[in-house]
């Protein structure tokens, strides 16, 4: 393992001048560590610098109204422990449940899943059927960008140097839906995980799909196909077969992409029952 020096700043100023201190391939931001630092240790990356979000007050979950503000820093197993999320989003209750153990998630952030934005990540699926935005910040001030726009591939957020990802907001509680398969129920990674949210101020469904190389995706024509509220039962049909068909997979150690096909179509057609009945999604075993 390469030395680094590990800094602690204590405000947003001192954490984007201890970033620009060094070069970018020289420097890591830390938030929950659960991922860099075995990329450290596996020596994938050998940052010299480490800047730790530990300090910065951005441990905070904020409702107005509807409206739903994460602070980037703030651990996973809160987030799932409000019970305003469960019942108002129930979807990303769901997803925060299918991530790692609850060990790791006292560590994990959400802060840390997006800016990673690993293909397979149990997060970004939701979070993209939920319409949610970042906060980026750097010395010049801050912007908002959809997540759909701030995901490109893994490990390579939209994300200049610099910049810092504060918060995250979803602009409405959303009748809501995550469902994943993977080969063993906790600690392993999702071979596909599908989120679905209805917008009650749209009236419309939204529909992403993760593990789809190189990143997890909307998918709009299959939005298109649920024309009805409640949807009928042929338009979820004809819904999460369209999602079966242009979902791009790969064929790997986990899966096949035939394999990764059908199981889009069945677990599309689960989430959207339990968004149209209403009913909680079934936890997680850990």
């Amino acid at each position: 393992m390469t030395p680094f020096v590990l800094v602690h700043p204590r405000s947003a100023d001192e954490a984007m001048a201890a970033l620009r201190a060094s070069s970018p391939t020289d420097v890591a931001v830390l938030a929950g560590g659960t991922d860099l630092l075995l990329d450290i240790e596996h020596e994938r990356i050998a940052p010299r610098r480490l800047v730790s979000l530990r300090y910065l007050p951005w441990k905070f979950l904020e409702w107005s109204g509807g409206s739903l503000t994460i602070g980037s820093t703030l651990p996973l197993r809160t987030l799932e422990s409000d019970p305003k999320v469960r019942e108002r989003i129930p979807g990303l209750w769901q997803a925060v449940r299918a991530v790692g153990s609850v060990a790791l998630r006292h560590r994990a952030t959400l802060g840390g899943n997006l800016v990673r934005s690993a293909p397979a990540s149990d997060l970004l699926p939701i979070l993209l059927a939920l319409d949610a935005e970042v906060e980026l910040i750097d010395p010049r001030g801050s912007r908002w960008i959809p997540v759909d726009g701030f995901l490109s591939a893994s490990r390579r957020p939209n994300l200049e140097f610099g910049e810092l990802l504060r918060s995250l907001r979803i602009p409405e509680a959303r009748p809501s839906a995550y469902r994943w398969q993977r080969v063993r129920p906790v600690n392993d990674i999702s071979q596909v995980g599908v989120a679905v949210a209805r917008s009650p101020s749209k009236g419309t469904y939204q529909i992403a799909v993760g593990d789809v190389w190189p990143r997890p995706v909307r998918v709009g024509p299959a939005e298109e196909a649920l024309r009805s509220h409640p949807p009928t039962d042929a338009e979820v049909r004809s819904a999460a077969g369209i999602a079966s068909r242009l979902s791009l997979f790969a064929t790997d150690r986990r899966g096949s992409e035939e394999y990764r096909r059908r199981i889009v179509e069945v677990l599309i057609r689960r989430a959207l029952t339990d968004v149209r009945v209403g009913v909680d999604p079934p936890r997680s075993t850990s």
